[in-house]
């Protein structure tokens, strides 16, 4: 149908071309001219009129203009803002709370972290230090050697926790036994979150672990200074890493570095109850940076300590939170009331794969019990009050002091509002380190 189309508007065309609309002189071969008056016209040979006539729609239709896509938009670099919590440490008090929320059956731990409320769900990715083995196969057990009940980890990850550091001094508090029942605890009831720091077998521990988040790879490695006397067996399968085995925690801080964007490694370092970084922090801290960390999570002294980028052996900049402190504890030194979580973006450059850090910060927490220990709870900085610290349980915590410990560790830069002008608003403030 197309061609015969064609051939009428041809014949039209060529009609038009060479008489009036009449049609007074008929179309033929023979007659058929070219220009606008008879007497002007000029034959047109029946070789043109079949050239005409019979050209093939599928030559016409492949000189058309070709479609042209609009171009492609450089894709957006990934981003992941990530957020980590110090030492979740639970004495008896947590314990007995949690009990009686439940009326004696099973625990509830959430509402001693309801004050959070969702600075840790609105996270890309939440990291926590379980300073405590998390078993059901033992009793609920408080200092020296903890046990914690496994509502504990239901309810740290509806809080929005993602991924478990257990290497801490506390791992073997039960033994290999413990550290069997908690690892098989985590694997089989919540296997999509990496717990890492202590592992099954040596197979195990060579089983780095990642997470995919928002197009970005992360790897999670830990390692801790000790594990308070309590050893594993030397013929034990179970494997932990600590840090006077340099040369596998470079090996595997390297490896890690090959297989994802970004390297994640929790350090149990440093020396307790103390504000002060020490040379073992900032030595090991810059050794890991070189071997291909990019992020380097301190706890252990249950107290906060200061933070900084570093420059790395190979060019990049890695960032070190050298103690978070606590998340939640009933610890009895006033130093340790004054806590934080820390928060860090990871950006990932399509072009070339790179990461970059940016807008790594400090959000100032309050661990809070009262004298009657009839409530435990943390609260960030701007919800806790002079009123509050007055009726603290613990012997020497007053609103300035802890405000002191806060506005002497950590940086003015590495603070957001309101926290920024709640500590370093008031530069008389009587602060622990004697700040006037």
């Amino acid at each position: 149908m197309k061609k015969i189309s064609i051939l009428i508007a041809a014949f039209m065309i060529l009609s038009c071309g060479c008489t009036n609309i009449s049609g007074s002189v008929p179309v033929t071969p023979e007659t058929v001219t070219a220009g606008t008056s008879e007497t002007s016209a000029k034959p047109v040979t029946e070789e043109a009129v079949e050239a005409v006539i019979y050209i093939d729609e599928d030559k016409i239709e492949s000189e058309e203009e070709p479609f042209r896509a609009e171009p492609e938009k450089p894709a957006e670099p990934a981003a992941v803002n990530i957020v980590c919590a110090g030492d979740n440490l639970i004495h008896t008090p947590i314990y007995r709370i949690a009990k009686e929320i439940t009326g004696g059956e099973g625990y509830n731990f959430a509402p001693a972290y309801e004050h959070l409320g969702t600075l840790i769900s609105d996270a890309d990715l939440a990291i926590l230090n379980q300073e405590t083995i998390i078993s059901d196969d033992f009793e609920p057990d408080t200092y020296p050697t903890f046990c914690t009940p496994t509502e504990m980890a239901r309810d740290m990850i509806a809080l929005g926790f993602d991924a478990f550091s257990i290497s801490n001094n506390h791992v073997l508090d039960k033994g290999e036994a413990g550290l069997k029942s908690t690892l098989n605890f985590w694997r089989e009831n919540y296997p999509d979150n990496p717990v890492y720091g202590a592992y099954l077998s040596e197979e195990d521990m060579n089983n780095i672990r990642t997470l995919d988040v928002n197009g970005i790879k992360f790897a999670f490695l830990g390692y801790m200074d000790h594990t308070n006397g309590i050893g594993l067996m030397p013929d034990s399968e179970c494997r932990i890493t600590y840090l006077s085995n340099e040369e596998r925690i470079e090996q595997q801080v390297r490896k890690a570095s090959e297989i994802a964007d970004c390297v994640i490694v929790s350090v149990h370092f440093g020396i307790e109850v103390s504000n002060i970084v020490c040379e073992q922090q900032y030595e090991m801290s810059q050794k890991l940076a070189d071997w291909g960390a990019d992020i380097i999570i301190g706890t252990q002294p249950h107290t906060v300590q200061t933070m900084e980028y570093l420059d790395t052996a190979d060019g990049r900049k890695a960032f070190v939170f050298y103690c978070l402190g606590n998340l939640i504890s009933t610890m009895d030194v006033p130093a340790s009331m004054a806590e934080m979580l820390g928060e860090i973006t990871v950006t990932k450059d399509p072009a070339d794969g790179k990461i970059t850090l940016s807008n790594a910060k400090a959000v100032p927490l309050v661990d809070h019990f009262d004298r009657s220990y009839s409530y435990v709870g943390v609260y960030p900085l701007d919800q806790y009050t002079p009123a509050m610290a007055e009726v603290h349980a613990i012997s020497g915590v007053s609103y300035d002091y802890i405000l002191g410990i806060f506005h002497d560790n950590i940086p003015e830069e590495y603070l957001d509002e309101p926290y920024r002008s709640i500590i370093y608003g008031n530069e008389e403030t009587d602060s622990a380190g004697g700040t006037q």
